[in-house]
């Protein structure tokens, strides 16, 4: 175990009850075989209070966590292509009305399944047309493929929708999801799918370039993420962590290795909803631009009224109201979404201690963010298990890093 911070641990913000109470359950996951290593980082007001590595990034061949490990964040690549999307709209480059079909022309025939049977399509036209809006919430009618049941995600599986790291190009998939209908119309509920992929290959269009090429002159190279990117170099392979389930035997089973990963070598598909890989340090860096308003140390990636935008919520009503009851492990009750991130729209109801307006989103190897402005805190949580939803990490951690806030001034807030 290691526990570091940047100032005296008397001036971090946490008791020191709680960061041994953080490190005891890390430490619980992995030694029961169940996790097969993890880094929790947490700052507050602006300042590394904890960073805590444990057990392994590649348990095989006896590597362990450190800070500079390379982790695949999948759906924490959501949030960095809704700040790219953003970064366009600010410049009047994309409209978040404009129609998506502006960008892919073959988006003007799209329709929707009647929703009659999971097993038979019976499409119709659309009723209004999907826009760059609906792709940042989530509400464009789109969904993934494997793993999902119906049979429009079938078809999704059948023509190599999914987006991932060796799929082709964005120009490619997006014409072949084109003749996928949907599953509802534009606006009319919230499901999580492959809208932020669709959403990088319209940032393409409007910017003229490639995805990757965008993000790293947009906002990696400014923010100093200097280790996030879609295709990993070789002369990184060696800080990569493996990729693992739970073994139905007990333990965890090896499901990608540093070296066998699509992520190595000729990635041809910049997969803007799950494609990137990242360090918690430059991860921190752009949870840290969000919680400080767009804005970190001296470089402006967005203006602060655009975060505002963006960290709000843009639904009608709460997730659970909009078709979702529960995502991953916990219910939804009370959590809103903005673009890219959900959104606490009422901590009374949430089931986990929340704070009004705190923005989060997680990826499918477990990992997790969280930006806290009550609290002023930002919290990034690392590790490499598939699915997301076997433990309940992510309610417990935020419990855990609660319990461990001092609260400021000389009363205690709760």
């Amino acid at each position: 175990m290691t526990s570091a911070s940047a100032i005296p641990p008397e001036e971090t913000g946490l008791s020191l009850e709680g960061i041994r109470a953080i490190e005891g359950w890390m430490r619980g996951y992995v030694d029961a075989g169940l996790l097969p290593g993890a880094l929790t980082l947490v700052a507050r007001h602006g300042n590394v209070a904890l960073l805590q590595t444990y057990g392994s990034r590649d348990v095989e061949r006896g590597a362990p966590v450190g800070d500079d490990t390379i982790f695949r964040i999948y759906s924490m690549t959501k949030p960095v292509t809704a700040v790219a999307a953003l970064i366009l709209f600010e410049e009047g480059a994309l409209g978040l009305d404009d129609p998506v079909a502006r960008s892919i022309p073959s988006f003007e025939n799209l329709t929707v399944d009647r929703g009659v049977s999971g097993d038979r399509i019976d499409a119709e036209p659309l009723a209004r047309e999907m826009t760059v809006r609906h792709l940042l919430t989530h509400t464009s009618g789109l969904t993934y493929g494997e793993g999902t049941p119906g049979a429009i995600s079938r078809l999704y599986e059948q023509r190599g929708t999914d987006f991932g790291p060796t799929d082709g190009p964005l120009a490619e998939i997006v014409d072949r999801l084109a003749t996928i209908p949907l599953l509802f119309q534009p606006g009319d509920a919230w499901n999580y799918g492959v809208s932020s992929d669709v959403l990088g290959r319209v940032i393409e269009v409007a910017a003229g370039m490639p995805l990757d090429v965008f993000m790293r002159t947009r906002i990696f190279e400014p923010l100093g993420m200097l280790d996030t990117c879609f295709a990993l170099p070789a002369d990184k392979l060696d800080r990569f962590a493996a990729l693992y389930m739970p073994d139905p035997g007990g333990g965890l089973e090896l499901i990608e290795t540093p070296a066998s990963s699509p992520h190595v070598g000729d990635v041809t598909t910049f997969s803007g909803g799950a494609g990137l890989l990242s360090t918690a340090t430059d991860y921190l860096r752009f949870a840290e631009m969000l919680r400080c308003g767009g804005a970190l140390e001296g470089v402006r990636v967005l203006e602060r009224a655009t975060v505002d935008l963006m960290t709000s919520n843009q639904l009608p009503s709460d997730l659970a109201e909009m078709g979702q009851a529960s995502f991953n492990e916990t219910e939804t009750n009370g959590v809103g979404f903005g673009f890219g991130v959900s959104v606490v729209v009422d901590p009374t109801r949430t089931a986990w201690r929340s704070s009004l307006g705190e923005s989060a989103w997680g990826g499918y190897a477990s990992t997790a963010f969280w930006v806290d402005p009550t609290n002023d805190v930002t919290v990034v949580f690392m590790t490499q298990l598939i699915p997301s939803d076997r433990y309940p990490i992510r309610g417990e951690l935020r419990a855990l890093v609660r319990d461990a806030l001092r609260p400021k001034g000389s009363c205690p807030s709760w």
